[in-house]
């Protein structure tokens, strides 16, 4: 049992030397949300048929609580399904400042970013496509504005000081690391961390559909867990595009709240798992690598 201080004390050491890089990062993504969000949101609303090529753009840039606000567009029939795709299969949540933080090189967390983006507009649009052939496209708009939506969610993002925001936000992420730390730590110790690997590195295609539905966990740590395990080499591309494609934090939760369709907003789950399966067992026969 000695070997237990050890694994805390390194989950503890792992989890610590993340935390300025954490806190810098998140600061300045509440300083920049605060000055771009009412514009992303009001773009997206414009661009009608482009919806999904506008969504998955803006998907990228570190926005918290944008995928929720997309969720309330698409209920008021403001957005497009396909542009509603276009934003949860881009939205990264968490994935960005774990890279930051981590010092994963430039180039790769921006070929990942625009890998996503990619993905994410072609279904967007092949999506819309679809709907349009299947049906005439009837247009309900409703111009409510709901600014709550990050309170609703316990987002933080419309809090006034952006420094206890920032900081609140880390601990949140800090934590989760930390646990997740924890768990590997002792699996590693227990099962052997070239066992553990080859669970889902001799099984890229199961890896590629547990990753999905560890995407459509609602919260944060589902795609803290991801990244985690991807630079752990623990998941591989495919896997983990496929978790952070269907990734899309919040926004389910307030689409299910919102919506009040509950087999149209299955349906969505569904295209969203399927999607983001469907491009990481593309990506795992492909090879490709990040």
């Amino acid at each position: 049992m000695s070997i237990i201080p050890d694994i805390l004390l390194d989950a503890v050491i792992d989890t610590a030397k993340l935390l300025p890089f954490l806190y810098l990062t998140y600061l300045l993504m509440e300083y920049l949300e605060e000055k771009a969000q009412a514009h992303t949101v009001a773009l997206v609303k414009k661009t009608g048929r482009l919806g999904p090529l506008a969504g998955g753009l803006a998907g990228i840039l570190p926005q918290c609580g944008f995928s929720a606000a997309a969720s309330s567009l698409y209920a008021g029939g403001v957005i497009t399904l396909g542009t509603l795709l276009a934003i949860f299969l881009s939205t990264s949540d968490e994935m960005l400042p774990i890279f930051i933080s981590e010092t994963v090189p430039a180039g790769t967390i921006l070929k990942i970013l625009l890998s996503k983006a990619v993905l994410a507009i072609v279904t967007g649009f092949a999506l819309d496509f679809f709907n349009r052939l299947r049906q005439s496209g009837k247009g309900v708009h409703d111009e409510r504005h709901i600014h709550d939506l990050c309170e609703q969610d316990h987002c933080h993002c419309e809090e006034g000081n952006i420094f206890v925001s920032a900081l609140r936000h880390t601990l949140q992420i800090a934590l989760f690391i930390f646990l997740l730390s924890l768990v590997i730590g002792f699996l590693i110790e227990f099962i052997g961390e070239e066992a553990l690997g080859s669970v889902l590195v001799n099984r890229p295609v199961t890896g590629v559909f547990l990753a999905g539905l560890v995407g459509l966990i609602p919260n944060c740590g589902a795609s803290v867990m991801i990244t985690e395990l991807y630079l752990k080499g623990i998941l591989g591309s495919g896997q983990m595009m496929a978790g952070l494609l269907v990734g899309a934090g919040v926004g389910l939760l307030v689409l299910f709240r919102s919506h009040r369709h509950l087999k149209k907003n299955l349906q969505i789950m569904c295209i969203l798992y399927g999607s983001g399966v469907f491009w990481g067992l593309l990506i795992e026969l492909l090879k490709i690598t990040f």
